[in-house]
């Protein structure tokens, strides 16, 4: 019987003509719309921080190369630089995207590490990108939010007063250590000779003294935290007296709000004196509210208030499962049509609520116009948030509680009475028939977003540490996911754009 045979097959085949790295993959790859994307972006920013350094030296790799590398990495689910630095060697398409370089590992960290806030900035571009193909309307934003751990264990996080019990007791082992110590060397001299040099008890007293130092830095810096938040706190409270003074001056009531703003104003001053070298804000990171530890009139942490000896910025949260674990808020408003991400946000603060306007704002200065309706859960809601998205020309549909499992009550189209609540108003609006398909709406625009993120790329923990530094990172996913995005709505994986502007 004739043996079948088998097609050629030589690993070690040296090719007779050279071949070109684009018959490597098929058409309409990612690889080949990472490259297309890249050349339409502004990298001036990165390009002028290399050619801010000396000249000689090792010759950096091309910012281009190295920027493709990276979103074509972050769009394939690979994140960490010891990997991105093997697929150079392991992958077709990351080794067709290098041009065949393969940067070790530490300069592809280094790249990200050195660029990283002109990295986070990619994603208005993309956004930029995005809506001149189309695909940003704006007719339909959602808000939500997600928590994302941190790098570092929960583990690592010391309530204020263990602070306090673990600084007491490991003082007390030093002492007695000491004592030892000095026992033990004057027996020793008596015994051997005073040339004798013991090592045991010095490693436990190195290693009890390091403890101690990192608690009270830590401690330390808790307790400035704490001053910092309560003389926030001191400062809102002057300034809605001074309001108050402002708007009654002559009144017993208006005198009164004044001497109270001054006293708290005061107060605030001698807790957390005002500086004129405070380094500048980063002015690319979005402001939001951050977690203010809980503090005792004088401004001293309560007893529960935490830090983490790894990445002092977060905050043991509860995560969608019900779990403790150490995280940030990641924040993010996406439009309904396309699923793009048109506004993002980190922070340390569990609670939604204070989130809505500072993001929703970003919208605009991100798409260029406020989001015709707007889409949030209960944890969004406050009359001050319906207010201000009613002064903004916002229709909005933000839940006023939990939505319940199970058939619904018939809607209801009557109106609130005329002396209702802002909250009252929200749910006579959300239980008509078209808030509640509105609303019905919001599952299938956020929430698919995060899964893809969190689920299908595999980003459910932050590389990096320190709130300034995982928001640029936040960021930079972010803006793969809206590049993800035009990749599969451009026909034959070609990018199509309309002019700017």
């Amino acid at each position: 019987m004739t043996k079948k045979q088998y097609r050629p097959w030589n690993p070690d085949q040296a090719y007779l003509i050279a071949p070109t790295p684009r018959d490597w993959l098929p058409e309409g790859h990612l690889a080949y719309f990472i490259l297309e994307v890249v050349a339409e972006l502004d990298l001036s920013g990165i390009e002028q921080a290399i050619q801010a350094k000396d000249p000689r030296g090792q010759q950096p790799y091309h910012p281009q190369m190295m920027v493709a590398l990276l979103l074509y990495s972050y769009c394939t689910g690979t994140f960490s630089s010891r990997r991105i630095a093997l697929a150079t060697y392991e992958d077709v398409a990351t080794r067709f995207i290098s041009g065949d370089q393969h940067p070790f590992f530490t300069r592809v960290a280094a790249f990200r590490r050195d660029h990283l806030a002109a990295l986070g900035q990619l994603f208005v571009q993309a956004v930029q990108l995005c809506a001149r193909a189309g695909l940003v309307k704006l007719g339909h934003v959602s808000l939500d939010g997600t928590k994302i751990k941190a790098n570092a264990s929960k583990h690592q996080a010391m309530s204020y007063d263990r602070m306090k019990k673990e600084e007491q007791r490991l003082k007390e082992e030093i002492a007695a250590l000491l004592a030892r110590a000095e026992s033990a060397d004057a027996e020793e001299d008596a015994q051997f000779g005073s040339d004798s040099d013991g090592t045991d008890i010095p490693v436990e007293l190195r290693h009890r003294e390091s403890r101690l130092a990192r608690i009270r830095e830590a401690k330390a810096a808790l307790e400035a935290e704490a001053r910092a938040a309560r003389a926030s706190e001191l400062r809102d409270q002057a300034a809605r007296n001074e309001r108050i003074a402002a708007e009654s001056p002559d009144t017993r009531k208006g005198r009164a709000a004044a001497t109270n703003a001054k006293k708290r104003a005061e107060a605030a001053d001698e807790l957390d004196p005002p500086r004129d070298d405070d380094p500048p804000e980063d002015p690319g990171a979005p402001t939001l509210p951050l977690h203010r530890p809980p503090t005792t009139p004088n401004g001293e942490p309560k007893g529960k208030a935490q830090r983490n000896f790894t990445d002092p910025d977060s905050r043991i949260m509860v995560d969608g499962t019900g779990s403790f674990v150490q995280a940030y808020n990641a924040q993010a408003a996406v439009d309904g049509d396309h699923q793009i991400i048109v506004a993002t946000g980190v922070s340390n603060q569990p609670p939604d609520t204070e989130y809505l306007p500072p993001v929703v704002s970003q919208v605009e200065a991100i798409a260029g116009a406020r989001p015709a309706a707007l889409t949030a859960d209960a944890g969004y809601f406050s009359a001050t948030n319906a207010t201000w998205c009613e002064e903004q020309g916002i229709d909005a549909y933000l839940s006023v509680s939990r939505q319940r499992h199970g058939p619904a009550p018939p809607p209801s189209e009557s109106p609130p009475p005329s002396e209702a609540t802002p909250k009252e108003k929200m749910a006579a609006k959300l239980d008509t028939k078209a808030g509640r398909e509105m609303y019905r709406k919001r599952k299938t625009i956020p929430e698919p977003v995060f899964g893809q993120i969190k689920e299908a790329r595999g980003f459910r923990r932050f590389l990096l540490r320190g709130l300034g530094s995982v928001r640029h990172e936040w960021d930079l996913v972010c803006a793969t996911h809206n590049l993800l995005k035009l990749f599969r709505a451009s026909p034959e994986g070609r990018l199509d754009l309309q002019p700017a502007g």
